[in-house]
């Protein structure tokens, strides 16, 4: 026992001693060469035990690497890389189906790409550690409703995906990526901060959607996900063929589109708003358009989603309320007092200091706060109407105007407005353009004016195009209208002109403002 307990370098003394005293008394050559050998052999075995361990903490280091390289750091899931590799394993056990029931059978995936909807403005208000761990609590969330079949992985930024083998049927897969949107829309309660975002996810099936093109997969799931994000996201979207010409179209325009502000080409168009009664002019409506030097005028309809995807809806939309207000100190200074709208989106109303660049432009031109109107869309102010309400107050509390745009689009009804501080009501153009041969459109027209005047709200109607729409209106007692019965939408320099042709406004008719930037005419 005492041996054993003999370390290395004790060993190795007592070895020398003993080979030295043989040597000394005996004499014997032959006994002398064997204790140099053994001498020898303990040397290498120290030697090649510490080479294994060495090679074992290289082994172990290795491996580690590995797994860092496939794995994404912040939410521990696999990476582009990995998801990738597996995907391709799994595609090729697709391709390689046998059987007798290999076609009333077949194997198939899905590939669903999940893009965060307003995340960016999350990292902006409360800083990139509540972002992070939004990001982690996302993660967890799609793992969690995942099968154990499936992989969920991390693209990067605020892209995941997920790989779902043994696919039955397109049905599986529009109900699953329906509970991935479900699931993201739930708020985060992260550090006691209440943080609300969406997901925006693209399907595609294989082989029934690329057959023999499995390369492509990753780039139809991005085209369907893109078609998800234009229908204004929180949704999900599956893969036509017509979709990947479209987001190749997406990303040029993305490219261009940063430069947009700096380069002149965005333009602010105005439509004027009339008094439903008497014909004055009551105020404006700014159409926003981008002047592509290839392309000419491309609408909002077009290039917003796009802006809100990449992260520039905030640039574009302090440009818009900038501009506004400068052009209606402009028109001041010529003798023209003229009341103008902004319309906000989802995006923009995840900005801290929206508020504050509202009031700070309104200083900055010095414009009255009352001149400018601030417009929602029903569907958007209704998605979360306590978050609405305290944006609504924020901007009330300034003196800023309020107005829901697009009413009976959505899924409100009146009884909601009750809580929110709004001054106007918009009814939707698809009611208007009824309302001469409908019965069913007159009554709903009918009773939406004279329930939003019970609760104090102007009410326009947008989209009036013939006399006989501006007749009926004129009887249900519609506050303002606007369309192409009155003016098409003008650039600022022949505005001023049309407006000295018009009647005077008198000072009981003080304009009232709408003019939602993004609105299409």
């Amino acid at each position: 026992m005492l041996f054993m307990s003999l370390n290395y370098s004790t060993w190795m003394v007592v070895i020398s001693a003993l080979i030295a005293s043989l040597a000394a008394y005996s004499g014997d050559m032959a006994l002398l060469v064997l204790m140099l050998l053994i001498f020898v052999f303990a040397v290498r075995m120290r030697f090649s035990n510490s080479l294994k361990a060495a090679h074992e903490q290289l082994e172990c280091a290795n491996e580690e690497l590995q797994k860092r390289a496939l794995l994404d750091p912040l939410t521990g899931l696999p990476n582009r890389v990995s998801f990738e590799n597996r995907l391709m394993q799994a595609a090729s056990l697709c391709d390689n189906t046998e059987g007798q029931h290999a076609e009333q059978n077949p194997k198939r995936l899905s590939v669903l790409l999940i893009d965060l909807d307003g995340f960016k403005p999350v990292n902006d208000s409360f800083g990139h550690a509540i972002g992070d761990l939004v990001l982690r609590e996302a993660a967890s969330r799609l793992s969690a409703i995942s099968r154990n079949s499936d992989t969920v992985a991390r693209l990067g930024s605020d892209e995941f995906v997920l790989l779902m083998e043994d696919v039955r049927s397109v049905a599986d897969c529009a109900q699953f990526a329906n509970r991935l949107v479900e699931t993201l829309a739930r708020p985060f309660d992260i550090a006691g901060q209440q943080v609300e975002i969406s997901g925006s996810v693209g399907v595609v099936i294989y082989p029934d959607q690329c057959p023999n093109n499995k390369s492509k997969l990753m780039a139809y799931a991005d085209a369907a996900m893109y078609a998800a994000k234009r229908s204004g996201g929180n949704g999900y979207a599956l893969f036509e063929p017509q979709m990947e010409a479209s987001a190749l179209d997406q990303l040029n325009l993305q490219k261009d589109l940063r430069h947009a502000v700096e380069l002149g080409q965005l333009q602010l168009y105005y439509q004027p708003k009339m008094g439903g009664q008497n014909g004055e002019i009551r105020g404006m409506e700014a159409l926003l358009r981008w002047n592509h030097p290839e392309r000419g005028i491309i609408s909002p309809e077009v290039f917003i989603p796009i802006a809100e995807h990449f992260g520039m809806i905030t640039g574009v939309g302090n440009w818009v309320i900038n501009e506004v207000c400068r052009q209606m100190q402009t028109w001041e200074n010529e003798g023209v007092r003229m009341n103008v709208a902004i319309n906000l989106s989802v995006h923009q109303l995840r900005q801290n200091d929206l508020v504050g660049n509202i009031s700070q432009a309104l200083k900055r031109h010095k414009i009255e706060a009352s001149q400018l109107t601030c417009e929602l869309t029903e569907s958007v102010a209704m998605k979360d109407i306590e978050a609405t309400q305290r944006f609504f107050k924020k901007l009330a509390g300034i003196g800023v105007c309020l107005s829901i745009d697009d009413f009976g689009t959505g899924y409100s009804s009146l009884s909601y407005l009750r809580q929110l501080p709004a001054k106007q009501l918009k009814i939707d153009r698809s009611f208007i353009s009824d309302i001469e041969s409908s019965s069913d459109a007159r009554a709903i027209v009918s009773a939406v004016i004279n329930l939003a005047h019970v609760l104090n709200l102007i009410v326009v109607a947008e989209g009036v195009e013939t006399e006989g729409q501006r007749r009926v209106l004129q009887e249900f007692g519609c506050d303002e209208m606007q369309g192409f019965l009155f003016s098409k939408p003008m650039h600022e320099d022949k505005m001023i002109a049309w407006v000295g042709r018009q009647k005077p406004a008198t000072a009981e008719n003080t304009p009232s403002s709408s003019l939602p930037w993004m609105a299409l005419s």
